[in-house]
């Protein structure tokens, strides 16, 4: 960082919000990327929704087992 930068009026946590969602990107394999995209196209529904179907599914497999 250069010595010339001024942070002397700066505010900490002026960007801060407790409450906010991230959302961040999930990167799938070449096979489950085509896997989805195919049941997508099927349905005519975009790939997220089949991913969330998928893993509410298997949410509902996990709870089963507790």
């Amino acid at each position: 960082m250069r010595k010339e930068y001024d942070f002397s009026k700066g505010e900490r946590g002026k960007f801060y919000h407790p409450d906010m969602k991230l959302n961040i990107p999930v990167y799938l394999d070449e096979e489950v990327s085509a896997f989805v995209d195919k049941i997508a196209s099927k349905k005519g529904v975009d790939r997220s929704s089949v991913v969330n179907e998928i893993l509410k599914g298997d949410i509902k497999i996990a709870e089963a087992m507790e």
